[in-house]
């Protein structure tokens, strides 16, 4: 920085982390732009340089849940934080539950240097013990509510997890665990209260249920819930860590097994890669669709704490009840995955109508491809307030579109924010230059991880991270997505990525959602076949899908087969499950 005058609480391992990728002025730049991004939208303050310099101290302790909620807690106590279906909390009982946690957790015997699973989903006791676990230095696994009990089982074992957090629906999967592994409840169902009790007793025969002595448990195969933990504890905040215990988000998993991609550090300064193109605001109220343990949610919600806002969570997404929420809690902001906002637009024009939402200023749009149509759909029903997000687990998010953007090319991601670069690269990673030529995404941000937890890696050329997609700039600088590397299907010597294909035939009426994948052919080595789940109870005829696609694409990328289906295998997160379509004849 050779001698630049910058504010004493400006954040120095932030600058650190900036300076491996960029060099000299630009990094200068880079960080002025933060700071003026992060002042503009409310997150720093000039006039309370104390304040912002004890928010910074704290984050690099705590990590960014703890700083942010003591922050809103120390000027706004009552302010509302979270509304879940188990409750509400505002700042100042988020502050001091979390603390009460904390010294609950440590008397138990967990504490930094530990590591945490999370199998919760969205609700009040999961931010909870979000909170707790960043005063206590533990590290935090966020694990995908979708898995199965051997999916669960080999995650925990490689991620050295040391103690797991889960609602009481979860509890049937931990059967085949190590009965020494401490288990605490986030939420309780009631209606899977009586298998979790079962399931209690079951461990408890086991062994499960003797007092752990090295640890100091009460128990640790016992399930202890947050409410007993926190009762008749103090509610001071403990002891900052040695160091931040960070985080692991796993990848989707969806073409293998996931894989766990570190975050050791996150620094407050990084919102501005999310506030640059997107205009969210101080206070109002943010509706967080997506789960907290894909990247798209926790990076919104991160912000959102950040920003002191009242964040409504659900722990299903329910369109109907979404747009009544919306209304409802007057909601300027709603977080939702392209199947999320599809689902909600599918309810039909009448039905949107029927709700106020003239308070929604922003929807964002990540975690996966969306379809030029919902685009237009959603502009259409709500106005111009669509942001479409482009990232990965690797390297967080590195370009957003802005409604402008949609309007004047639709299904684009935009361009890269503050912090954040992109460039394409061909099959010799040659740098791609110029509009419409195809090449590899490579990307960088300030959230770039360092490599997989199990010690592999992703391919980097020149400081950047591969994303594993393939795209392209159009004429004006956009970027718009074509697919994943490892999807493309080559037929009769053809490239098809199945995402084209998809995004046209969604369009059609009588089409509600489609998948297409290649399948071995003997003349054409692959050959396209199309999933369909049609938009009524009478499917449309599989020649008439063809002819349309005929009339719109290239005659290979028309699909062979067509067959439909009830629905789409997807995720937790909504993505698309291929590998379970490919096998279906």
């Amino acid at each position: 920085m050779s001698g630049l005058p910058l504010p004493t609480w400006v954040d120095s391992g932030y600058i650190g982390q900036m300076g491996g990728q960029l060099g000299g002025w630009r990094q200068v730049y880079e960080l002025i732009s933060s700071i003026e991004i992060l002042r503009r939208r409310g997150l720093i303050r000039p006039h309370r340089i104390s304040t912002n310099a004890r928010t910074l101290r704290l984050a690099r302790k705590a990590g960014p849940f703890a700083a942010m909620i003591a922050e809103t807690a120390h000027d706004a106590p009552e302010s509302p934080a979270i509304v879940g279906e188990h409750g509400t909390l505002s700042y100042g009982e988020l502050e001091r539950k979390g603390n009460a946690l904390a010294h609950g957790l440590r008397a138990t015997g967990i504490t930094s240097g530990d590591i945490a699973g999370f199998l919760c989903r969205d609700d009040c006791g999961m931010v909870l013990a979000l909170v707790a676990a960043g005063k206590l230095g533990v590290r935090v696994v966020f694990l995908n509510t979708g898995f199965g009990a051997p999916q669960l089982q080999d995650v925990l074992q490689r991620e050295k997890v040391t103690a797991l957090f889960l609602d009481s629906e979860f509890v049937p999967l931990t059967a085949g665990l190590p009965p020494r592994l401490p288990r605490i409840l986030t939420t309780v169902d009631d209606t899977s209260l009586d298998a979790t009790n079962d399931n209690a007793a079951n461990d408890n025969s086991a062994g499960a249920g003797t007092s752990v002595d090295d640890r100091g448990d009460t128990g640790a195969g016992v399930l202890s819930s947050l409410d007993d933990l926190i009762a008749g504890r103090p509610t001071v905040a403990p002891p900052l860590p040695p160091r931040p215990g960070g985080m692991v988000l796993l990848t989707s998993g969806t073409t293998g097994k996931p894989r766990g991609a570190p975050r050791e550090r996150i620094s407050p300064m990084q919102s501005a890669q999310i506030l640059d193109r997107i205009p969210l605001s101080r206070g109002g109220t943010l509706i967080l669709g997506t789960p907290l343990f894909h990247g798209t949610g926790l990076g919104q919600f991160v912000v959102a704490m950040t920003l002191g806002k009242k964040v409504l969570l659900r722990r299903r997404f329910d369109p109907e009840l979404t747009l009544a929420a919306i209304a409802r809690h007057r909601a300027d902001t709603l977080i939702v995955v392209p199947t999320m906002l599809k689902r909600l637009l599918d309810l039909g024009s009448d039905a949107i109508a029927g709700h106020d939402t003239s308070s929604l200023r922003i929807i964002v749009s990540g975690g996966s491809a969306l379809a030029p149509d919902l685009c237009r759909r959603s502009a259409a029903a709500f106005g111009d307030v669509l942001h479409n997000v482009y990232g990965s687990t690797e390297v967080a998010n590195t370009s957003v579109a802005t409604p402008a953007e949609l309007r004047q090319a639709p299904g684009t991601v935009g361009r890269p924010p503050v912090g954040c670069r992109l460039a394409l690269y061909d099959d010799h990673r040659n740098p791609v230059t110029g509009p419409n030529r195809r090449g590899t995404i490579f990307a960088s941000s300030g959230l770039s991880f360092a490599g997989y937890t199990d010690g592999s890696n992703k391919e980097v050329v020149a400081g950047m991270v591969s994303t594993g997609d393939v795209g392209h700039f159009d004429e004006n600088g956009l970027l718009f997505i074509d697919g994943r590397d490892d999807e493309m299907i080559v037929s009769g010597g053809e490239n098809v990525f199945p995402v084209e294909v998809e995004n046209l035939l969604i369009q059609h009426a009588e089409v509600r959602d489609a998948a297409v994948v290649g399948v071995d052919d003997a003349e054409f080595g692959k050959r396209l076949r199309a999933f369909i789940v049609a938009s009524s109870d009478v499917a449309p005829d599989p020649d008439a899908i063809k002819d349309y696609v005929r009339a719109n694409l290239a005659r290979y990328k028309v699909p062979r087969d067509v067959i439909f289906v009830d629905e789409l295998p997807r995720n937790a997160a909504g993505k698309l499950l291929r590998v379970e379509l490919e096998g279906i004849d």
